[in-house]
């Protein structure tokens, strides 16, 4: 069995995320980690809260708090979101973490080394009211191109365009909004990305005929386009230290590392603070150093992160000229909208995953998102696509079908499992029908195209109340009590395979269908071909218990409820 390490990318500490966040890095891994795991794999999970970068000291600023005391607080904000929603990381990380400032540093130096980074002059915004360099987003003002009067230095909110701070017209601190500002030379380190383009584009063909054809072509469009030189660091109070043995002066300035550049670190920087914990039992270089052929590693991101992932992060890695793992398959995805347009707090359009989680339980979430993942296209989440896809496939294909088979046997038959007699043509058909779509599930499963996986989930639902109808128990008994006693016996042996099966999509609800038998002896952690056809796994006169409803439906009133609150008309 491989070793698998798997990443989201990195959700930023300025706020708890919206479902978008959720489908595009961190809820695709969480199953399919949970996939592996349950096929026996070996797999290490990694993520972490992304804590450095302007925004970070802004949202801290506008709490009235110390940017440590901040981003402490919303990491744990964050985390506990997470395990609502059941992520199974097998470690939760922060990039402000000691081991992603040592690691960093070590990075920088080695790029050094090898003659990939240059300190250079360049001009900035200075505000002698703050006695200090402004980074962009610390530089508020009019943008140039459609009049905005708050555009970002980096960003036009509005318009989008990408500005530097020196473009706005009647620039202002965003920290004190003075507009005495000035501009002034000022150092940084850049790292030469351009002395490394050739190597990064042999990386990169070696590997972009495996990803999605998204990945590849980003990837493939930024290259094309050449690398440039980059600035690595800024001028800001929160981030990982320049080095003062390297860059004395930079460090005695007081610069840190660009967001962008420790960002990526962290990922090993979380697996070195994992291992921390539990030294004597845990190697966190056994999985990313010089471990090329031994560990699969895998990404999963939106799109916007993707230039970052294929191109930014491999250079630095290539540059370091030593053997860390680069990533072997970068699964991205792209927008999950709201009614076709942007989820925004401000304008309060749109679900955030706290909000989501008061609403409902996780696992109606969970199944939605994957199975409408924005995959090959964005995807537009709206309310009644919402409604009818929990009604039909989480309420009544699943959920009815275990309360129907397992009241009416309780009714007729008793707490335990029936014995009826032995299995017919009917029970050979179904079983070769689960078997193939079982193995259908696998092969979406295994490449990670999560909504012909959820598709396949689905018709193995489908092909149990299939079943059911056909044998109808609730006739049968009348005319033949062990016949309709094996349909049970085999539906309840459905409903034992479904749980298994289902964990990585709904956790919550596979351990609800699983605890419904009081099976000692259940260790298994999938379903093989051979069990899947002959569906013997609960035995007769196995004891057990009708849970309560596992899906609710979802009315006409909760629609207009979340609709009211949420917002759910068509973008403009």
């Amino acid at each position: 069995m491989a070793r698998h390490l798997i990443t989201s990318a990195l959700p930023y500490i300025n706020g708890i995320k919206h479902l978008g966040n959720m489908v595009g890095s961190m809820l695709p891994a969480d199953v399919y980690a949970r996939y592996l795991r349950q096929r026996g794999h070996e797999v290490l999970y990694i993520c972490a809260t992304d804590e450095h970068g302007t925004p970070a000291e802004l949202a801290a600023k506008e709490q009235g708090l110390p940017v440590d005391a901040f981003c402490a607080q919303a990491h744990d904000a964050q985390k506990a979101v997470y395990d609502g929603f059941a992520l199974a990381f097998d470690y939760f990380g922060r990039s402000s973490s000691a081991e992603n400032v040592e690691i960093t540093q070590h990075f920088a130096r080695k790029l050094n080394e090898n003659g990939f980074i240059e300190e250079r002059a360049i001009r900035q915004v200075y505000s002698p009211t703050d006695g200090r360099f402004l980074p962009d987003r610390y530089v508020e003002g009019t943008c140039p191109h459609c009049g905005y009067d708050k555009a970002r230095g980096d960003q036009c909110e509005n318009c989008t365009r990408v500005l530097d701070p020196t473009d706005l017209i009647h620039p202002r601190s965003a920290i004190s909004g003075s507009t005495d500002l000035e501009v002034r030379e000022t150092k940084h380190l850049f790292l030469l990305q351009s002395k490394l383009q050739h190597e990064v584009e042999e990386w990169v063909s070696r590997h972009e005929d495996d990803w999605p054809q998204l990945a590849a072509s980003i990837a493939r469009k930024w290259l094309n386009e050449g690398l440039h030189d980059r600035a690595i660091t800024r001028d800001l109070d929160w981030g990982v230290p320049v080095p003062a043995d390297t860059w004395p002066e930079l460090a005695a300035e007081g610069k840190v590392f660009y967001v962008w550049f420790d960002a990526p670190i962290e990922y090993i920087g979380a697996t070195k603070e994992w291992a921390d914990q539990d030294p004597e039992n845990r190697d966190w270089r056994s999985w990313w150093y010089d471990v090329d052929t031994e560990v699969r590693y895998t990404e999963f991101m939106a799109k916007d992160n993707v230039p970052f992932h294929t191109v930014m992060f491999p250079a630095t890695e290539l540059g370091v000229r030593e053997p860390w793992k680069k990533v072997d398959y970068v699964k991205a995805f792209n927008w999950l909208t709201y009614y076709g347009g942007k989820f925004s707090t401000s304008q309060k359009r749109g679900v955030f995953t706290d909000q989501a989680l008061e609403i409902l339980p996780a696992d109606y979430w969970r199944y939605f998102l994957i199975a409408n993942a924005p995959e090959s296209d964005d995807a537009s989440f709206t309310w009644e696509h919402f409604t009818a896809t929990v009604n039909k496939d989480l309420a009544d294909t699943l959920g009815n079908f275990v309360n129907r088979v397992l009241s009416f046997s309780k009714k007729r038959f008793g707490e335990e499992v029936p014995a009826g007699g032995e299995p017919g043509e009917a029970e050979a058909k179904l079983g070769e029908e689960i078997a193939a779509l079982l193995a259908e599930y696998e092969s979406h499963m295994e490449a990670m195209q999560f909504r012909k996986a959820a598709a396949a989930l689905r018709a193995l639902w489908s092909a149990g109340n299939s079943y059911l109808e056909e044998k109808a128990p609730w006739l049968e008994i009348k005319t033949d009590k062990d016949g309709a006693a094996l349909t049970l016996r085999t539906a309840m042996n459905l409903i034992h395979l479904y749980a298994v099966v289902s964990e990585p999509f709904i956790p919550a609800t596979a351990r609800r269908m699983r605890d419904a038998f009081a099976l000692t002896q259940d260790t298994a952690t999938w379903v093989t071909a051979e069990e899947a056809r002959s569906l013997r796994t609960v035995a007769a006169g196995t004891p057990f218990t009708v849970p309560p409803v596992l899906f609710a439906k979802l009315t006409d009133d909760d629609l207009q409820d979340y609709k009211n609150r949420f917002g759910g008309e068509p973008a403009a």
